[in-house]
């Protein structure tokens, strides 16, 4: 299907789920609370909108007054562990404002390593499902994360993979396209990388030196954790039950997660089912941006430097590469409102299968193909093609984890 057909198709399920809905009477008070605490509502039905009123996405839930002191039977555990990410997710949670000062008449924080000083063993000391909620944010990039994922999974009623790295392997995964895996990585980076290489030429000439995972001290023996060739999703390696995308997801969105653990530690409300993705909408973030469509075809491939992106026409439309078709909205198209394309951060909307293959074939349907439509010849084409200087890293930037190839491979297949 064609990224107009799509389009229209969109509109068209739109306007009929609209129309259903209104014309049925309203919901039975008793599956009302369900769906409203879930987290997945979507936003309301507005159309492309001028770039400088205020955004379409999701709105931040509404928390009401501050956490009146301890819930009724005490407080909670929780728990915040960071894999292998930038640490943006983490200051992240200090945009619920004035509320990351009240959570603590909520809570008790048994780890977070940037704010409080939880060890291992002190994980390890607690009972089986003693943590109420536990955020894992970061992918598995080795035996580290994996052990603590493990770990935290076992002490935790609820894990939320909170983030683009945890939910689709983020950033991190783009390792999983090095053929050589880990060996290779590391060659590059300690023996191929100028400063590295400099440090090794000056002191180690005759024999460089490496990270190793086990190395004995006079005061013991000092371990580095074990790297991996492949890079995971959180979920590919323990049981996860619910979702927070975004790199880092925006306040609004995690307003809705905290509405969801203070709901129900507070007053009772039932959990949303097992693997809602929350503070999301229902919508494609290409449906939430407010940029003027006209589905122009590609025939040139640019970068957003390039083009002048101060006005309201599609990024697309400009030649440049956006992944907006296939993303899950609820960040009220933050990126594209300021001229950046979008790179899927939020992970595929709910009718995706795949994100990168499904942005490539929508975008693929922009370049005149057909006789019908174009002179251009199949090397033209080819051309174009071409001037997508990194496909994998366009496409993949946030879902290699979560892609169907996953990682490359050498030739040999291994």
């Amino acid at each position: 299907m064609s990224l107009k057909g799509w389009w229209a198709e969109r509109k068209k399920k739109r306007d009929e789920a609209k129309a259903q809905k209104e014309s049925k009477a309203p919901a039975s008070s008793s599956a009302a609370p369900v769906k409203k605490e879930t987290a997945a509502a979507s936003a309301s039905d507005s159309t492309v909108c001028a770039l400088d009123t205020e955004p379409i996405g999701l709105e931040a839930a509404d928390l009401g007054p501050l956490m009146p002191g301890a819930p009724e039977g005490g407080k909670i555990n929780l728990a915040v562990y960071w894999a292998s990410a930038c640490g943006g997710c983490d200051v992240s949670l200090l945009d619920i404002a004035d509320r990351i000062l009240t959570v603590k008449d909520m809570a008790n924080i048994v780890m977070w390593p940037i704010a409080v000083d939880g060890k291992e063993k002190d994980i390890q000391a607690l009972d089986d499902g003693e943590i109420t909620v536990c955020m894992i944010n970061g992918a598995i990039r080795n035996e580290e994360n994996e052990h603590m994922a493990k770990l935290l999974r076992q002490k935790s009623q609820i894990v939320v993979a909170y983030g683009s790295c945890a939910t689709c392997g983020g950033t991190p995964s783009l390792a999983n396209l090095v053929p050589g895996g880990i060996n290779e990585i590391m060659d590059y980076v300690h023996n191929e990388v100028p400063s590295t290489k400099d440090f090794q030429e000056t002191y180690h000439k005759d024999n460089y030196v490496h990270p190793q995972t086990s190395t004995e001290v006079p005061e013991g023996t000092l371990t580095l954790p074990v790297l991996y060739d492949t890079v995971y999703a959180l979920d590919q390696v323990i049981d996860v039950d619910y979702y927070l995308p975004g790199c880092p997801p925006l306040q609004e969105s995690i307003s809705h997660l905290l509405k969801i653990v203070v709901d129900f530690v507070y007053s009772g409300v039932p959990l949303p089912p097992k693997g809602t993705v929350a503070g999301v909408t229902s919508k494609t973030l290409c449906e939430e941006c407010p940029r003027e469509k006209k589905f122009e075809r590609i025939t040139e491939v640019k970068e957003p430097y390039e083009v002048d992106t101060n006005n309201d026409k599609c990024l697309m439309d400009l030649g440049i590469i956006c992944l907006g078709p296939s993303t899950m909205g609820g960040c009220g198209a933050a990126c594209t409102r300021v001229g950046q394309p979008c790179r899927g951060c939020y992970g595929p909307s709910p009718d995706v299968q795949e994100l990168g293959s499904s942005a490539f074939t929508a975008i693929a349907s922009l370049f005149p193909i057909s006789d019908e439509e174009s002179q251009m010849s199949e090397d033209d084409i080819d051309n174009i093609m071409r001037q997508i200087k990194d496909p994998l890293g366009y496409f993949y930037a946030f879902s290699m984890s979560k892609s169907l190839i996953m990682r490359a491979v050498d030739e040999g297949g291994q």
